[in-house]
């Protein structure tokens, strides 16, 4: 896969109403799934338990009046015509939103961070805005208290968390809820016993198939759930026509009021059922770095929206003319399904089912890599399952834990009830953190008015919190899954966030000053071999602690050290020309360098030939630009004998350094290159093609052939392989976080990708005892 050819520089573009609709068509398939799968399971869900369907009729058209105006004011409103504008440079999600916090308000609680990150192309956060007078001081008060940091942080967590609870419970009910029409042909007593092992087998059948990545069978979602929703909405206005052609005036929110009036707290406490109705609708928003603002609205409000109040409509008109049957058999989907059609409708309903399920497991595998991206989940192996589509990918370990918990959930409940009441509640907390999230942003990105904040988060968030209520209060009837789910998950980001906080903070307290280094000779009093030796760091600025304790047992090095930080940035992408940052350590006569790559947290990594490449060529070509007498961009004075420079990636350099070597050689050189080879035949040949300037001098060319050199000679990777305690005096809670779980996940979570990568006959760990 060509990654550096990715990036913000090609985002789709709105460029033809061709276009967009293609991109429609497309969303229907992967952001819609689980929201057209719904009407198999709200009426039912709703009449579980709490009310029961009556000769008047209040309650189904109350329940239908509800379905209609939660769908209008949730999707369509709150996510369609505002929340889709807070996209962080295309990108959307819990995490777009508090990044886009982080880079407005300085509230990020990353450790590296550096104000050479706030010049990057998609670090933009319009800073000639003015806001007023009460949304600057809401944004010095939340920079000034580090409790108020480290809320918004647990509070994008808890999103973070029912997201991945989200994950396990919607397979669960939707692959359940479309099975389910087997009640009606065979006997009550003998469809369980059939139901949830047909169920279990398409779950895990559907977890299997995860490894392939949706692109091998994506081309099927988008027919698949079109044919779904017109298959929902013909039989929806076929049973309007046919039983009760006047259900549409249960539209109006009157019947809201009478079903609250007559129900009253079985009414409530059926509300969490209804809300089922917008599950899925987080996908909206969370998936719209695939897509494009305009494609997804196009395709809920002319598509999704109106098949889905068609169903709806459809099922209440039948409803109020069946009471006998509704009393035999649970409200549900099946029921006002012509019998000639139940059958073709039941298959289609499972694959529906599974795409819809698709959809959200592919939500929390890119979730999870945005969280361990920003360091708040332990490291993971990440799968790109699509050369061509960059967003898909596959977590081995996520999947197999989620169709676990997704199993168990299945096996345990073995009802719709139970999985509706876990799913209902994880639904609404994900929104929930989302107003909070937005009404922020409203004030603190969009500079708008306190009181626009004020009306957003009064108004919907209104709303929510009386589906909240009503979720929460079935806590021992289901509602307690994702609840154990997230506390478990949000131990353990949290214990991880924390743990490589401290790490971080013990690196910085530790470091070596330059002063230091500059007090040594030429070799800093070592012997220097052939060679480069890349050091990695966590520290953007200093000596790291682990160098002195390297040297001082094993007093030899290489001839040139670079220091290399691997840093994650609160943006979705770092273009390519913006790839490093380059500086000097110390005088010229001492060739060392510290190299700062940086990723955003929907980048993919280089792999570890292109990268050795391109960190060779951006020093080779920081040496050249300042033997030249300027850079390309001087970003940062850290102190005074270190500046960093931007500098790209080979494939940006367009009259830069290129680099060849024997095993890749260029096929055409330019007449107008030069090239540097050394005198030795070594056992690889590595050349530098520079572009002709009678600028350089004779120090630039002796400096780049000793890099050419140690090139040639091998590069050596030293990792530091810490230990990290609770020092003495700790508290009860920071030695649990510390000693036990941090160092748990550390023991058993993957080593970082690039340390992986690296050949392991020239990897040299380096270990320590961090006391924190």
């Amino acid at each position: 896969m060509d990654i550096e050819s990715w990036g913000r520089q090609n985002p789709i573009k709105k460029e033809s109403w061709r276009t967009v609709i293609a991109l429609a068509y497309q969303s229907l398939g992967v952001v819609y799934g689980d929201l057209s799968t719904s009407p198999l399971y709200v009426y039912k869900s709703t009449f579980a338990e709490d009310i029961q369907h009556s000769e008047s009729n209040d309650e189904i058209f109350g329940v239908l009046s509800f379905v209609f105006w939660t769908l209008t004011l949730i999707p369509l409103l709150k996510y369609v015509f505002i929340v889709l504008r807070a996209d962080d440079n295309g990108e959307g999600g819990t995490f777009a939103l508090y990044s886009l916090l982080c880079r407005y308000t300085r509230v990020s609680t990353l450790p590296n961070g550096q104000l050479a990150d706030e010049d990057l192309y998609e670090y933009k956060n319009d800073r000639n805005l003015s806001a007023d007078r009460i949304g600057m001081s809401l944004k010095s008060t939340l920079e000034k208290h580090r409790f108020l940091k480290k809320i918004l942080l647990i509070l994008a967590l808890i999103g973070t968390c029912m997201v991945i609870g989200d994950g396990v419970l919607t397979p669960a009910i939707s692959v359940f809820s479309a099975v389910s029409g087997l009640e009606l042909s065979m006997a009550k007593h003998h469809h369980q016993y059939v139901e949830v092992p047909v169920a279990c087998v398409i779950l895990v059948f559907l977890f299997f198939l995860q490894h392939y990545g949706t692109h091998r069978l994506g081309f099927l979602f988008a027919p698949i759930v079109i044919t779904w929703l017109l298959c929902i909405s013909a039989i929806g206005v076929y049973n309007i026509i046919h039983w009760n052609p006047h259900v549409y005036q249960a539209l109006s929110p009157y019947y809201m009021y009478k079903f609250l009036k007559k129900t009253q707290r079985g009414g409530w406490m059926s509300l969490g059922g209804i809300l089922l109705c917008i599950t899925g609708s987080e996908a909206m928003f969370a998936d719209l770095g695939h897509f494009s603002q305009l494609s997804i609205k196009i395709a809920f409000t002319f598509v999704v929206y109106p098949s889905l109040i068609l169903a709806y409509m459809g099922q209440a008109a039948y409803l109020s003319k069946h009471h006998v049957i509704a009393s035999d058999y649970h409200i549900g989907f099946y029921v006002s399904v012509p019998e000639k059609l139940r059958y073709p409708v039941l298959a289609i309903a499972i694959l529906a089912a599974v795409v819809g399920s698709q959809a959200i497991i592919t939500g929390t595998f890119s979730i999870i890599k945005q969280c361990s991206a920003l360091g708040c989940f332990p490291r993971v192996k990440i799968v790109h399952t699509s050369s061509k589509i960059h967003g898909q990918i596959y977590i081995p370990e996520v999947n197999w834990t989620l169709m676990v918990l997704c199993l168990a959930v299945t096996i345990g409940f073995r009802d719709t009830k139970h999985i509706s009441n876990a799913s209902g509640l994880a639904v609404i907390t994900v929104m929930l953190v989302t107003t909070c999230f937005m009404s922020l942003v409203i004030v603190l990105c969009w500079h708008k008015n306190v009181l626009f904040a004020i009306c957003f988060i009064f108004f919907f968030g209104s709303i929510e919190a009386l589906y909240f209520s009503a979720s929460l209060i079935k806590f021992l009837e289901g509602a307690w899954v994702p609840i154990v789910l997230s506390f478990i998950f949000l131990a353990v980001m949290y214990s991880w966030h924390y743990g490589t906080l401290k790490k971080y903070e013990f690196d910085v307290e530790n470091k070596i000053p330059i002063n230091w280094l500059l007090t040594l000779s030429p070799n800093l009093g070592i012997t220097r071999v052939r060679g480069i030796g890349l050091i990695h760091t966590e520290l953007v600025t200093g000596i790291p602690a682990i160098f002195s304790h390297f040297v001082t047992n094993l007093p030899a090095f290489h001839q040139v050290l670079v220091f290399l930080c691997i840093k994650s940035v609160p943006v979705p992408h770092v273009r390519p020309e913006e790839r490093f940052l380059v500086g000097r350590i110390g005088p010229k006569e001492y060739r060392v360098y510290r190299c700062i790559a940086r990723y955003g947290y929907r980048d993919i990594h280089m792999d570890d030939v292109e990268f050795e490449k391109d960190l060779v060529c951006s020093i080779a070509e920081f040496i050249r630009s300042e033997g030249r007498g300027h850079s390309f961009e001087a970003v940062e004075d850290i102190d005074a004998t270190e500046r960093l420079t931007v500098i790209g990636t080979t494939s940006t350099h367009i009259d830069g350094i290129r680099i060849c070597e024997d095993n890749g050689e260029l096929t055409h050189v330019d007449t107008e290159m030069i090239e540097i080879s050394s005198p030795e035949v070594p056992r690889k040949r590595v050349r530098f093609l520079v572009p002709e300037s009678p600028q350089m001098d004779a120090s630039v060319r002796e400096e780049l052939q000793e890099l050419m050199e140690a090139r040639e000679a091998g590069m050596a990777f030293i990792l530091g392989h810490c230990y990290v305690r609770a020092k003495r005096g700790s508290s009860l809670i920071k030695k649990l976080v510390i000693n036990i779980g941090y160092d748990f996940l550390r023991r058993n979570c993957r080593g970082p990708t690039y340390a992986l990568s690296f050949p392991q006959a020239s990897t040299l760990e380096v270990g320590m005892i961090y006391h924190v």
